[in-house]
Order: structure tokens, then sequence, then C-alpha cells
């Protein structure tokens, strides 16, 4: 019997698959190895008479971009939209059915399979991400441990670099020979983190270079090569969402509903969807609304105008939103930005 759709449950070394004809019937049960669960699929299924389903986690871009190599049509679902669907108890045959199931509605909404570019790119993000947090807790590692010698460290990881030799130097601030040593190493971690995070800085200036799309970003209002090359890497081509209000939505910057007995209430933004990207979206507005109190531009005035009856955050996060919306209309339509539109409300 033909398979028409197939739900596969991916793991590290056993993959669950559940295949179902065009009666909708389940023909194909089986659980397979890593390595050889592609052959099979090959031998059951018919490249281009198919849908190849997963649930969009670790691994699932790579094993996307194998089988569209092969002829397959791949659909990833984000974990929340096939967890409904999981009968009974958890189960890698019952997740493995569920995803058959998602995948056959009609208004399921589906992930893009990653470009290996993309990929890169969103690693790059991840690793300096880490490191910034790395580096955060180094500073105010140093700052506990300093202030229980009676030294009070400033704010701000430039102001604690700058204090650090001082301490070093200074004889006469009480600090022992063992924490000076002490001291002395942590300052080593300090500038070892700074520089793994320059470094990669400098990786993101290139590939702003390198990428038409990140440079068209980079004419948004609050969005510099960090934000524009976090974009590139969601978006990709932009073709997952059909309008820039989706992305917003993806991203967490509109607000929640909820309803119940026919009263409805508006609440604060969802913050869904990729936290990382959603913080560089709403601190390049927080910029760009503060810079905006000098400028006569159509986006400035319509900034100004919010923020006569608006508090400055709920201004901050309109301007988010703004952004989201014409960073997807600029790489999906393969436009430049054009000022005289920013302040649109269709925009």
């Amino acid at each position: 019997m033909e398979i028409k759709r197939v739900g596969v449950d991916l793991a590290k070394n056993v993959f669950q698959v559940h295949g179902v004809n065009v009666h909708e019937k389940p023909v194909w049960k089986r659980s397979l190895r890593r390595g050889q669960w592609l052959q099979e699929l090959q031998r059951r299924v018919a490249p281009g008479g198919a849908e190849i389903g997963m649930e969009a986690c670790a691994g699932a871009h790579h094993w996307g971009r194998r089988l569209e190599a092969l002829g397959y049509r791949v659909k990833l679902i984000a974990p929340q939209f096939v967890k409904p669907y999981v009968k009974s108890n958890k189960s890698d045959r019952n997740d493995a059915e569920a995803i058959c199931e998602a995948m056959s509605r009609p208004s399921m909404r589906f992930v893009e399979v990653k470009s290996v570019e993309q990929q890169d790119i969103q690693a790059v993000h991840r690793v300096r991400a880490e490191l910034v947090k790395q580096r955060t807790a180094k500073v105010n590692q140093i700052r506990g441990l300093v202030g229980e010698y009676g030294l009070v460290a400033p704010q701000g990881v430039s102001q604690v670099r700058k204090a650090l030799p001082q301490w070093l130097e200074d004889a006469s601030n009480g600090l022992s020979d063992r924490f000076r040593r002490l001291l002395s190493g942590l300052a080593e971690d300090l500038r070892g983190l700074e520089g793994r995070i320059e470094e990669l800085d400098e990786q993101i200036e290139a590939i702003v270079q390198e990428t038409p799309a990140a440079r068209r970003l980079l004419a948004l209002r609050g969005v510099g090569p960090t934000t524009a090359t976090a974009l590139v890497a969601a978006l990709g081509c932009g073709r997952s969402f059909t309008r820039g209000r989706e992305f917003a939505v993806a991203m967490g910057l509109t607000p929640k509903h909820h309803g119940t007995g026919g009263k409805e209430r508006i609440l604060g933004i969802s913050k869904r969807g990729d936290a990382y990207l959603r913080q560089l979206l709403v601190h390049g507005a927080r910029s760009a609304v503060r810079a905006a109190r000098g400028k006569d531009d159509p986006l400035s005035r319509w900034i100004r105008g919010l923020l006569v009856h608006k508090h400055s955050n709920v201004v901050t996060v309109a301007l988010a939103n703004k952004t989201a919306r014409m960073a997807w209309a600029l790489i999906r339509h393969d436009v430049d930005y054009d000022a005289e539109l920013a302040a649109h409300p269709s925009c």
C-alpha cells in the first residue's frame, strides 16, 4: 500500500516512524537505527509521493536538508503544536503518530528548514550570547569578592576592567598576597572572555559584509550588525511567514489575549518565540526611541506622537514590533528600506 505521510520521532540513535496511506490507515510502524532509517525510508516510500514530518528539535534541520536533497517534501512542526495530538502516555511510538496526525491539519503552522548558512550564523550568536553570560557572571563574582575586602566595584564591565589594575597595584587597600593572585587570575579570565567576544563580533561584521540581506537591514532604526545577522538567521528568505505581522507574533511582540464568557482581555506581550532575538529588537528600539527626540523624519514623528499618550516602554515594544515587520518585508520582497513608508500604519 502506498504511503502518503510519515511522522518521524527523532532521537540520538533510534528513530520511530509512523506512516499512513491515502485512507489515513496506519501501514508502517517501525523503530529504526540511525544508520539505517534513511535507506529503509527510501525502500518503503517514494521520494516525491509522501510528506515527511518531524518536530523542529535538535538535528531536525539537518535531516530536513538530507530528505529534501533526496526529493522528499519535509514539514517541521514546533513541539508545542504536536503535544495536543499525543494519545495516552508519552512514548516514541505515540510521538511519531502525533507528528503524523499534526502535519495533516490544514491550519497547522510549519517551520522552514534552515540552510547551513543560517545555522552557522545562529551558532555564532548562541556562542556569543553564552560568552556574554559568562562575562557577566565573572564580573559579578569579582564584584562580590572584592566587596568582602571593603572595595566597592563600579557599575559596568568596562569600569570593573579599569578598576582591576588599580586594585592589584594599590598596596594600601588591604588585599592579601593570596587574594591578589586570585584576583589576577580572575582578571585574566575576564580578558579571555572579552577577547573571544571581540572575535565573534568581528565574525558578525564579516557576515554582514557577505550577506546583502543583512546590509539592507542595517538601514532600519535600532538595528546593528548583531541584530541584522540574527534576523537573517531567523528569517532565511522569509517564506515561513505570509506577512510581517506573523513574524512579530512569532517573536512574542504582540499582546496576549484572554477571553471567557464573552469578555475579552488584552494583556502584555506574549514573549513567545526566540527570546534572544526579541531582546535585541527591544534594546535596539529603546535606543531609537531616545534618539527620536531630536529628529524630524516620519518614523521619529510617529514615535514622538505615541510618547504623548503612551509610556516609553509601550512605545519601545511598538517600535520593536514595527521593526520586526519591516525586517520581514525587506528580506521577503528583496527591497531597500524606505524612510517615507516607515511610519505607515501597515508597516
